[in-house]
C-alpha cells in the first residue's frame, strides 16, 4: 500500500464522515496507526524553561489545513539535523501540534474495465492508513529558540527550505526577549 499524495487531504479542511452505529463497538476506529512523530521537543530544554533565549521564533500557517504526521516528521527531522550542524547545542525546537485525527480510505478497485469504476458504499467507513494534524490559519507549527541575531538569519534560512515539506504557506513570528 503506497502513501497517498498530500493534495488528496490538505486541499479541503473537512473532518470525513464518522461512523456512528445503534451497536456502541461498531462505532470506535479498531485500529489506529501509530504516529511517525518520534520527538516533540530537542535541543537545550532546561534554558528555554529558564527563559534564557534571547530570540523566540514561532513557525505559524497561513491558512487553515491538514498536515499528515509523515510531512511533520520529515520537516522535525530537516530542522533537527541542520540546526545542530550551524548552530551546535545553544537551541531549542518543539513540535507544537499533534496528528490526532486518523485518515481513512475506501479501496477502490480500478483496472481493465476502465469504462467502469467501482462506487463503493455511500459514507464508508474505510481502513485506518495514517494520522494526520488539523491546524487553524495562524496557528504555530514549530516553535524554534536561538542566542545570537547571527543564529536568527541561519534559522531563518532554514525555515524557507521547509516550505517544500509542509502543504501550506508558513509565516515566522520573532520576540526579542531581554534576558
Amino acid at each position: 500500500m503506497g502513501l497517498r499524495k498530500a493534495g488528496a487531504y490538505s486541499r479541503r479542511y473537512a473532518r470525513p464522515y464518522t461512523r456512528k452505529s445503534k451497536v456502541k463497538k461498531r462505532s470506535y476506529i479498531k485500529t489506529i496507526p501509530n504516529t511517525k512523530v518520534v520527538k516533540l521537543r530537542m535541543g537545550d530544554l532546561a534554558r528555554y524553561i529558564a527563559g534564557k533565549f534571547p530570540i523566540i521564533m514561532h513557525i505559524k500557517t497561513t491558512s487553515q489545513v491538514q498536515i499528515r504526521d509523515n510531512a511533520l516528521e520529515a520537516t522535525r527531522q530537516f530542522l533537527h539535523r541542520f540546526l545542530t550542524e550551524k548552530i551546535g547545542k545553544d537551541y531549542y525546537l518543539e513540535l507544537k501540534v499533534y496528528p490526532h485525527h486518523i485518515l481513512r480510505e475506501n479501496k477502490m478497485l480500478t483496472g481493465a474495465g476502465a469504462d467502469r469504476m467501482q462506487t463503493g458504499m455511500a459514507l464508508s467507513f474505510g481502513a485506518c492508513i495514517g494520522r494526520a494534524a488539523f491546524l487553524k490559519k495562524g496557528q504555530t507549527i514549530f516553535t524554534a529558540a536561538v542566542m545570537t541575531p547571527k543564529q536568527e538569519a541561519e534559522t531563518r534560512k532554514l525555515i524557507g527550505s521547509i516550505r517544500a515539506r509542509l502543504p501550506c504557506a508558513v509565516s515566522i513570528e520573532t520576540i526579542h526577549q531581554k534576558i
